[in-house]
């Protein structure tokens, strides 16, 4: 089957297919879950270490952005002992929309030797990032009254591998972490950023998490140590907020069996001596007016018109389009450009990771329907303007460069697919 153009389908029955893709919704009331949400501020996974605040700023007007998504990313099949966390940010200035940079994602992780590698390691940093573990086999437990896919044989990130680990996404960790950037002791936040790391105090509970439930970044891998971390400003400096919505009622994707529509023929004929020809132009003039890659967008959508978030970890992204840079990355071969990689998973196309140079893969996406919900209070209409912003993730879940590999919170730039609005009817 070509990339990304699957539907991840699962198991079947005579109404109604169920894929892989978890969905998320937005509500005002929190659930188990108070860490994954729209808008607000971001709360760092350790607020003593927040990252630099050059890493949140717009690559446009160098403005300090507000965040879209933060999301809490813990894969205890893939990644035993991490915390991690995705954060999705974006500027607030109308001069800067559809502008590359100005929509960024960090990955947060938090790394703590497990059991079996308590012997083997010391706590400095090791020469190579370890390997990530293989997934369980028999993955994909109830998750609120969803059974997995039965068709599928991909690694479901909310499965339950042990009993340690909750079939609810949502679940927040036993760290307690505030929403607000710089609470820590009750310090300023210049003090706070410029901090060392503290020793870490033991974390229960890694495996509850949303995930076990997107400035197109091309530039050339770099590697070496890290500038200096930028302080952050007080917090009274900072723009304005989103308002925050929790994620809740995570379920499985399942989607009504609807047959495609075939397109009509072209059976008029303008003259009997130009016949063929002009059935031939009429027929590329229509199928030039449909963009089969937003319609099936549109069609899956539309089936549960609510969500905000479509998650998949090494999943296949929904395209928003294939006629933009983003589109033609990801739908294309990907032969002429020698940035980006091919990964082994479904033969997905991602810019490497500019950390440690390994492969990216797809983690999740931001829906439409999550603009409505951010912007539901305000009285403009010239709001956001993008259709999708789609998540390019480490596929080893590296470490930020310059700190030790365990004990220490880093953060690390990821991949933002974000495909703009169409401006034109379509």
């Amino acid at each position: 089957m070509a990339p990304y153009d699957s539907d991840s389908s699962g198991g079947e029955d005579d109404d109604y297919t169920e894929t892989n893709v978890l969905l998320g919704y937005a509500s005002k009331e929190a659930s188990d879950d108070t860490i994954s949400y729209l808008g607000g501020r971001p709360s760092w996974i350790d607020p003593t270490t927040p990252p630099s605040a050059a890493l949140v700023k717009c690559k446009v007007c160098n403005d300090l952005m507000v965040l879209l998504l933060q999301l809490n990313g813990d894969l205890p099949e893939h990644f035993p002992g991490h915390t991690r966390r995705l954060y999705v940010l974006t500027c607030r200035r109308k001069t800067c929309r559809r502008k590359e940079g100005s929509v960024r994602v960090l990955r947060g992780v938090w790394v703590l030797p497990v059991e079996k590698d308590k012997k083997a390691t010391k706590q400095s940093e090791p020469e190579a990032q370890p390997e990530p573990s293989k997934p369980a086999i028999n993955l994909g437990e109830t998750l609120f009254g969803a059974k997995p896919s039965t068709n599928s044989t991909s690694t479901n990130p909310f499965s339950t591998g042990s009993s340690a680990v909750p079939s609810n996404p949502f679940a927040s960790p036993s760290s307690n972490t505030s929403s607000d950037p710089f609470a820590a002791a009750g310090l300023p936040a210049k003090e706070l950023a410029a901090k060392p790391a503290q020793e870490p105090s033991a974390v229960t509970d890694l495996t509850k998490t949303f995930a076990s439930a997107l400035s197109l970044n091309t530039d050339t891998p770099k590697f070496g140590p890290p500038p200096p971390p930028e302080p952050w400003p007080q917090e009274s400096d900072l723009p304005p907020a989103y308002p925050l919505y929790y994620l809740a009622d995570a379920d499985y994707e399942t989607l009504d069996k609807i047959e495609e529509t075939p397109i009509p023929k072209q059976t008029m004929d303008l003259d009997e001596g130009g016949g063929s020809s002009s059935q031939k132009e009429d027929k590329d003039v229509y199928e030039s007016t449909i963009d089969k890659t937003f319609q099936k967008f549109a069609d899956r959508l539309a089936q549960n018109p609510e969500q905000v978030i479509r998650y998949e970890f090494k999943g296949e992204p929904l395209l928003y389009s294939k006629h933009d840079a983003v589109g033609k990355l990801l739908a294309g071969s990907g032969k002429e450009n020698k940035k980006v990689t091919i990964s082994s998973v479904n033969g997905s196309k991602f810019p490497r990771c500019t950390n440690c140079g390994a492969g990216r893969v797809f983690e999740a996406q931001l829906t439409p329907h999550a603009i409505m919900e951010l912007e539901r209070d305000e009285m403009s209409l010239d709001g956001m303007e993008w259709g999708t912003i789609m998540i390019g993730v480490c596929e080893i879940d590296c470490q930020q460069k310059g700190l030790n590999y365990y004990g220490t919170a880093g953060y690390v730039e990821e991949w933002a697919g974000v495909q703009w609005e169409e401006l034109k009817g379509r």
